[in-house]
């Protein structure tokens, strides 16, 4: 398979470019990221990781998830932001042959993924359920544990770290709310009401065909991420 075009300005290797970073200085919202994400992961599932560019995919997978979730981005601003991310003491680009030359790789990379993907670049993600599962544990909970343990901020830090990884595509959205809730919760030790004389156990309650060891593999590909985001350059 032919290479797609080299950003000119971007390239530093070939490990995964942390999207987060640049689509939070995007102003993008969470489901925007995390669709950007789910492209990214989803293509480099497909296709081998050195037959392309993984940053001109990531800034194709900004522009096309803004598209999809109908937060658009402009590419002027996500070639800006990713040149800045590289050159932090960088101006903006000027409008030079350089610059559309960038611009129409970004284009064609749209155009390359969406084949790829054959089109399907909608996704569930596990953010409705976790607030929903969060709202559910808070109410369970008497007031002095829940306000004195960060479960909440926790459980949404490890969703979104979540996404550096592919575990959007390999795991049921709730079955991810309910294992970074449940990492969350042992995290700071708190333990939900009643659990020994409850019939089943409480995040057997969000999904009935959730087990312990689906949640073990979840906490565990976590943790992996942040193991190779410690080997990151």
């Amino acid at each position: 398979m032919n290479s797609s075009p080299r950003s000119p300005q971007l390239e530093e290797g070939h490990v995964q470019p942390r999207r987060t970073q640049r689509s939070v200085k995007l102003g993008m919202r969470s489901i925007p990221i995390a669709t950007a994400c789910a492209i990214y992961h989803k293509f480099f599932c497909e296709i081998d990781l050195d037959a392309y560019d993984p940053y001109l995919v990531a800034m194709s997978s900004l522009y096309l998830a803004g598209k999809v979730e109908e937060q658009r981005l402009r590419t002027r601003d996500i070639i800006n932001v990713s040149n800045r991310y590289f050159h932090p003491d960088s101006e903006p680009l000027e409008l030079d042959s350089r610059f559309w030359e960038l611009r129409d790789s970004i284009v064609q990379c749209e155009l390359l993924v969406l084949r790829v993907l054959r089109f399907q670049v909608s996704f569930q993600h596990p953010h409705k359920y976790l607030l929903h599962y969060l709202l559910s544990v808070k109410n369970w909970l008497n007031r002095y544990s829940w306000q004195r343990s960060p479960v909440s901020i926790t459980a949404w830090a490890l969703l979104r770290d979540s996404y550096h990884g592919g575990l959007c595509l390999r795991f049921q959205a709730q079955h991810i709310a309910v294992a970074v809730l449940h990492l969350a919760l042992q995290a700071y030790g708190v333990e939900v009401p009643a659990e020994a004389e409850a019939e089943k156990p409480w995040w057997q309650v969000f999904s009935e065909d959730l087990t312990k060891p689906i949640i073990d593999n979840i906490v565990s590909d976590l943790i992996q991420i942040y193991t190779m985001d410690t080997e990151i350059p």
